[in-house]
């Protein structure tokens, strides 16, 4: 798998008022922008008792309240995105970007949307306001883009060259490079103080924990002997425990966030992928791309409750949950397709001839404060 590529900020960067009370340096608005908000950074508290309490439906930020709702999908092997229409499940604009888009990355403001192209080695960037690309931004490999949740710094996951290279959010200059002794980083998530991160290395079945004040990898776990293809990665509700999906197994790992120690070990379905958190913050969705389906595990017992199969089969990959929590979207990776799934019902609503290779699509706007990357972690 490829990792996200960070886009620079271009002409297409929105101009929409600031409402936030803390002016900060490092914000993703680019030269031509309205003056942008930087974050305070908080003290450390106690982990909440969820960390994605903000994530409610009509919790969103002023910021984005007069965004258009959209699904926006890069299309890897065709090099371009298709913007959907979630109202009327159509797509409704096509555009060219680099080569081999792998990700749509909001930005920690919300106020643009990046395009990671992996093999051109830039980001483009998108205006949620009008859905329309702007000049492409020069990043060494981006297969993927995180932001730290401070807003301190943009993170490119530069898979090909087995680094993390923290950036600043709004110019995307290199301010540290950090190698990273496995194969195939590509999916991180922060832990609930963002004090660290963890990341899965697809080739060699590990994850790293990286403290983010030092910025040096600080441990290191091999799953499954390093026989596991360990995938997207996300913090639960609770701050205690993180999920990694493994490709190999077909499932999920739980490890401690505390220790980083790998707890346990949930079946769900061969080629399990993709990680999303359900509105109310009850289950954790997981694509299972070789089978075809998406389970449904219980934070709570940490177990399966239900799986929900693709009609026909097919090969969910990346994607979101809507903003009302009503509807799962997510990429066909080998049907070049997009499928709408009723997160009440399970059925499948809208299955959207998109390009080829579909990815890591973003539904955007959706409730939160602001983005930490990937295709939309909201905190």
């Amino acid at each position: 798998m490829l990792g996200f590529v960070i886009v620079a900020l271009g002409a297409c960067t929105s101009t929409r008022a600031d409402t936030s009370a803390t002016t900060v340096p490092g914000s993703t608005a680019g030269p031509n922008s309205a003056p942008t908000r930087t974050p305070r950074v908080a003290p450390r508290a106690a982990v909440p008792r969820d960390i994605y309490a903000g994530d409610r439906p009509g919790m969103m930020s002023p910021v984005v309240r007069n965004d258009p709702a959209r699904i926006y999908v890069p299309n890897s092997l065709s090099g371009t995105v298709d913007v959907i229409d979630p109202t009327t499940a159509t797509v409704i604009d096509h555009f060219a970007v680099g080569v081999l888009p792998q990700h749509v990355v909001p930005a920690w403001d919300l106020r643009t949307l990046y395009v990671t192209n992996d093999r051109s080695n830039s980001l483009t960037p998108i205006d949620p306001a009008t859905g329309k690309p702007g000049r492409p931004i020069p990043v060494d490999d981006p297969y993927n883009m995180y932001f730290t949740p401070d807003g301190r710094y943009a993170i490119v996951v530069a898979e090909r060259l087995a680094r993390l290279d923290f950036r600043s959010p709004r110019t995307f200059a290199l301010e540290r490079s950090l190698p990273v002794d496995c194969v195939g980083i590509d999916h991180v998530d922060f832990s609930a103080d963002g004090a660290f991160l963890v990341a899965s290395c697809e080739f060699s079945g590990q994850i790293v924990k990286v403290d983010l004040v030092r910025k040096r990898v600080v441990a290191t776990t091999s799953l499954n002997g390093g026989r596991s293809k360990p995938q997207d990665v996300k913090l639960d509700p609770t701050g205690r425990v993180f999920y990694v999906a493994d490709m190999t197994r077909g499932g999920v790992y739980t490890v401690d966030a505390r220790t980083f120690a790998v707890t346990g070990f949930i079946p769900t379905g061969a080629g399990a992928h993709g990680l999303y958190v359900s509105r109310d913050s009850k289950v954790l969705y997981v694509t299972n791309r070789d089978a075809g389906s998406i389970s449904l595990v219980d934070f709570a017992t940490r177990k399966v409750v239900r799986t929900w199969v693709i009609p026909g089969g097919g090969s969910p990959d990346m994607g979101g949950v809507s903003a009302d929590g009503k509807v799962l979207w997510v990429s066909g990776r080998r049907d070049g397709v997009v499928y709408a799934i009723d997160t009440t019902t399970g059925a499948l609503l809208h299955e959207i001839r998109v390009g080829s290779g579909p990815h890591g699509l973003a539904v955007f706007p959706q409730p939160g404060r602001h983005s930490l990357g990937h295709t939309g972690v909201y905190r």
